[in-house]
């Protein structure tokens, strides 16, 4: 082996590392490999970037614009709902139906599509005859897979493993090439899903989603344990406030679900409604937050022995930070960078725009030009501005802190009085600073302690300095005067012509994934409410952990508002809300213009009048210029990450082919187990991307096996085309593992699946596509040409 070979070796090493550990993402991946061949010039420069032009690439992005096409028009809601109508309530016959319906639309839409558009149809097939449908939608994603190896254009492993093959100076693989295996393995699958695998699929009919319909929802989610009536007693200062005001969100992780006011009940409120004494609030969360704060007793204003504000000052390091373009803290809240332990310095204001904001400072988002007025001991200040060189400290006098930032206004000191439950309480769970937007300066108990850190315990008699304003202690104090009912509401009324829960997933390639609600601001910018997300088995109702979860593809969120709200909800492309009735109308017009483009673009590969990499774009574009979708969401179709991934990748099959790595692998493994047998070559290299495909994304498997495959063909003297059809059945075979393909992790929130629920219904299916290799695909792909 060379020494070029065995870079590249190592390169798909870690990128195989990579992949498996997704601590970069697979399309970064691929360009850092495609840098790293170029750089090291193991391929030319102008190889390096030839991925990009590659027909596989073309193939694949026109494909997904085809697929987005026929989404838009409503073919596999249509189709999926009529089938699925006729079905009947027989379990056995449902998932063999679930599984045909998904399987055959998926030979020629995008299998994501497919699935995406056929859930809200499969839940409401669960409701209706009263199947968890934790027994239907792995079968659904199952059956997707499965449909995606029946032709050339049903997944993106099978054009990149035809285009490969053609590269090498072979025949490629036409349309229908894959249908007699594929078929054979859709027909399979679902003959042991329907009649055996079922019993590998777990009932979660008490803790999952039996059904799609707001009240039933309320229940799945188990909302009636973490509903509670409060009532705003006579005198509070929340009189007269706005419900964003209260802090009722950000201080306890409570959602208000309806105003009540004189007989009359306001559902899904605005964040501007304005509370009125007397009001009963139909709250969500937990109530536990809120006994607390009530235990904490009220704050009492302190005796005058503290020090001036003056004296405090005075006694400290102050300086002003400018943040530079790149500083660490820019883009970053000061409890995301996690400001104060990090640096031991306390932020006291903030300047942005010549505005001055000294209070809830923990909130701010910061950016680059913001100055922050920061103090702390002077060893601390240089230390930070020695770790931190792009964002210089500036040193203040105290004059300067006065006349600039006029801190000494907002110094308030309250003591803790005995018998509160601050008493042995860390600053940190006090959430003083997170909630109420109080820093606490100082803690005097006989001598000062000046700024102490989050990990400080308080005890009754302590008196605070604390930066803040009196409406927010007068909120706080409010807060503790709220009146909690013992008898708790009926979440069916929250239900109303005007309000009303769904059932929200992300979209397969939203641009969610991997944001926090507080992210996307989603409760201002939807003005909706997310009660809960459910992430498995489990579902997370506070207020505070959701707005801080990073949402996951297969994450399932419980969304409450107002109908009009819900239906624009319905038309953002990063959701799949499933509820028919505030859906995206398809333009269902459209839909035999649709079906004709897609018509064609089969028949003129399949009769040889176009290759696939020019018949797909000429139907995508078709699609484009008959209204089935618009250039945005043409666009949109496209999964660019998997066309970077594709690209890149392309110049490591290169590079592997060049060098002799993909022939020294051939060799000693694929040759070692052609030495035992044909049977045990095929399983040998169906087994390795079997393996491969339940960890890596599988258009990643089809294009570092190919080159594996034929160079053993060529070695061995078999047929490639036959060697690399076992490649392709491999490369689907993603059964195992929710993380094989997106569409399992599609189904894992809305179904409550674990890890282990896919290797158990996985594995016979994987051993059953062995089979099918083994002992059916030599029938129609001879290994001898």
């Amino acid at each position: 082996m060379t020494f070029d070979a065995g870079l590249v070796l190592a390169i798909a090493a870690v990128a195989g590392l990579l992949f498996v550990t997704g601590w970069i993402r697979y399309d970064l991946v691929a360009v850092l490999v495609l840098v790293s061949l170029g750089v090291l010039g193991i391929i030319s420069h102008r190889d390096a970037i030839q991925g990009f032009a590659d027909p596989a690439v073309v193939t694949i992005a026109a494909v997904l614009v085809l697929s987005g096409g026929l989404q838009r028009v409503g073919l596999a809601d249509v189709v999926g709902r009529r089938v699925l109508a006729a079905a009947g309530p027989r379990p056995a016959v449902l998932t063999a139906v679930v599984m045909l319906t998904a399987g055959l639309l998926s030979g020629i839409m995008n299998n994501i599509a497919v699935t995406a558009l056929m859930l809200p149809a499969v839940l409401e097939l669960a409701r209706r005859t009263e199947i968890s449908p934790s027994r239907l939608l792995l079968p659904l994603a199952f059956g997707s897979l499965l449909g995606g190896l029946t032709t050339l254009i049903g997944t993106a492993p099978n054009i990149v493993i035809s285009e490969a093959l053609a590269g090498s100076g072979n025949p490629p693989f036409r349309m229908f090439d894959f249908t007699p295996v594929g078929l054979t393995a859709l027909v399979a699958g679902v003959l042991y899903m329907a009649f055996f695998g079922r019993r590998f699929l777990p009932d979660r009919r008490e803790s999952r989603r039996t059904a799609t319909r707001g009240a039933d929802l309320a229940e799945i989610y188990d909302l009636s344990a973490t509903v509670f009536t409060a009532v705003i007693p006579a005198g509070s200062p929340l009189d007269g406030r706005r419900l964003a005001d209260s802090r009722l969100g950000a201080a306890l992780g409570l959602s208000v679900l309806s105003i009540s006011r004189n007989g009359e009940r306001h559902f899904a409120p605005t964040r501007d409604a304005t509370l009125r004494a007397g009001d009963r609030l139909i709250i969500q969360g937990s109530v536990e937050p809120l006994l607390t704060l009530q235990g904490w007793k009220q704050l009492t204003q302190a005796t005058p022995d503290l020090p001036a504000p003056s004296e405090l000052v005075a006694s400290v390091g102050m300086a002003e930070v400018a943040l530079a373009q790149g500083s660490r803290l820019a883009g970053r809240t000061l409890r995301e960078y996690d400001f104060r332990r990090r640096h031991g310095l306390t932020v006291l204001a903030v300047v942005r725009d010549g505005k001055v904001r000294r209070t809830r400072l923990q909130n701010v988002r910061f950016e680059p030009g913001d100055r922050l007025l920061v103090a702390g001991k002077l060893e601390a200040l240089e230390a930070a501005e020695a770790e931190d060189h792009r964002s210089p400290l500036s040193r203040l006098s105290l004059r300067e802190v006065a006349v600039r930032y006029r801190i000494q206004e907002r110094l308030l000191a309250f003591t803790v009085p005995e018998g509160s439950l601050l008493d042995g309480k860390t600053l940190a769970e006090t959430r003083l600073g997170d909630a109420f937007g109080l820093t606490v300066l100082e803690i005097f108990d006989g001598s000062p302690r000046l700024f102490p850190t989050p990990d400080t315990v308080l005890r009754a008699g302590d008196t605070l300095l604390i930066a803040g304003r009196q409406d927010d202690i007068s909120i706080l104090d409010a807060l503790q005067d709220l009146v909690i009912l013992e008898e708790r509401p009926e979440v069916r009324e929250l239900e109303s012509a005007e309000a009303g829960l769904v059932e929200v997933t992300l979209a397969p390639r939203s641009s969610c994934i991997g944001r926090t609600l507080r992210d996307l601001g989603f409760r201002e910018k939807h003005d909706l409410t997310v009660l809960a997300i459910s992430r498995g088995e489990r579902a997370y109702h506070s207020n505070i952990e959701i707005r801080e979860m990073k949402l996951r593809l297969g994450d399932a969120l419980l969304v409450y508002g107002k109908r009009d709200r819900l239906s624009v909800l319905g038309r953002d492309p990063d959701f799949l809300v499933l509820a028919e009735e505030v859906r995206e109308a398809f333009r269902l017009e459209k839909a035999p213009l649709g079906v004709g483009i897609m018509a064609g673009v089969v028949l003129s590969v399949a009769f040889g009048w176009l290759p696939v990499y020019i018949a797909a774009p000429a139907g995508a574009v078709g699609m484009i210029l008959t209204g089935c979708l618009t250039v945005d969401e043409a666009y949109r179709a496209v999964a660019w990450p998997v066309v970077v991934l594709v690209a890149g990748l392309m110049s490591l099959g290169l590079a592997m082919q060049e060098t002799g790595a993909a022939g020294f692998i051939a060799e000693r493994v694929v040759g070692g187990a052609a030495a035992a047998g044909p049977l045990a070559l095929i399983g040998t290299l169906f087994g390795i991307a079997a393996l491969s495909a339940q960890l890596m994304p599988t258009t990643a498997v089809a294009v570092l096996m190919s080159p594996i495959a034929l160079s053993a063909a060529d070695q061995l003297a078999v047929s490639p085309q036959a060697l690399m059809m076992v490649v392709a059945v491999g490369a689907s075979s993603a059964f195992m593992s929710p993380v094989g393909h997106p569409v399992n992790l599609l189904v894992m929130g809305l179904g409550g699946y674990r890890f282990t629920d896919y290797t158990k219904a996985g594995f016979p299916i994987v051993l059953l596509m062995l089979l099918i290799t083994l002992f059916v695909l030599p029938i129609v792909w001879p290994l001898m040409p």
